[in-house]
């Protein structure tokens, strides 16, 4: 990190101790996160790091979402934790959209947990023995293959990328589209004017041969399912055992 970073982030935490929140277990690559995400400026960093502590305060009080609470999304068996990426060694999330059978208009707050049990989950399961550095990426694919029109879920795309773009700056790598129908693409075309510029540039829909092959050479076929070009099996994220947790400095 820079001298300009350098001061930027002791800037921060200033701002931020002033306003009751103790950093001493807060890391410099997470202060760092929010910065890029507000142009490095310090007082709107600060600010958006003390709304981020209160919501985990009030949102998830037990420093994670117990599984309980989520059981209807996790009974779908939509969502996969695969491992590293062979580039970068980012930890992998694949839908399969086919199977997203409770939509988050059903019960838009289990949804909304379910997204923030995905998240921590798959970043706390890059932790580097154990430990978080603050800069942990998630890459992630939405494999479209067999999804019919009726399953789109626009509301639950929009609280994703709300959640990424309010609590979680900086940690989204990439999100591949595979497979995506021709009306997911005309769905996406508009839905994605909505999302910031950063968000946009980070989805990626790969339809070509080399397309899927620069896909298979990031993500690594090792951990890819074989469905997708892979050797691997799917592993359903719930039953992905993780021992360490999202660094917390409210809990």
């Amino acid at each position: 990190m820079d001298q300009k970073h350098e001061m930027a982030v002791s800037k921060m935490r200033e701002l931020v101790e002033t306003q009751g929140i103790p950093t001493q277990k807060c890391l410099d690559q997470t202060f760092l996160r929010f910065l890029k995400a507000k142009s490095m400026n310090p007082e709107k960093a600060a600010k958006m790091f003390v709304e981020r502590e209160k919501w985990r305060e009030e949102f998830v009080p037990l420093g994670f979402i117990p599984e309980s609470e989520i059981a209807d999304q996790l009974g779908d068996k939509k969502i996969y934790l695969q491992g590293l990426t062979k580039i970068g060694q980012h930890p992998f999330l694949i839908c399969i959209s086919s199977r997203h059978f409770t939509s988050a208009s059903k019960d838009p707050l289990q949804f909304k947990k379910f997204i923030v049990y995905l998240f921590d989950k798959a970043i706390s399961s890059s932790f580097n023995e154990g430990k978080e550095i603050g800069n942990e990426k998630i890459m992630a694919a939405v494999d479209l293959k067999s999804f019919p029109y009726k399953s789109i879920d626009a509301r639950g795309f929009t609280i994703t990328f709300n959640l990424l773009k309010a609590y979680y700056p900086g940690r989204l790598g990439k999100m591949y589209m595979l497979n995506a129908p021709g009306f997911f693409v005309s769905f996406w075309r508009m839905f994605s004017v909505f999302l910031d510029k950063d968000i946009q540039e980070r989805i990626i829909f790969v339809s070509s041969e080399k397309e899927k092959e620069s896909f298979i050479k990031e993500i690594g076929g090792e951990i890819l399912p074989e469905e997708n070009g892979g050797q691997s099996k799917l592993i359903a994220v719930q039953d992905v055992i993780i021992h360490s947790q999202i660094n917390d400095p409210m809990s």
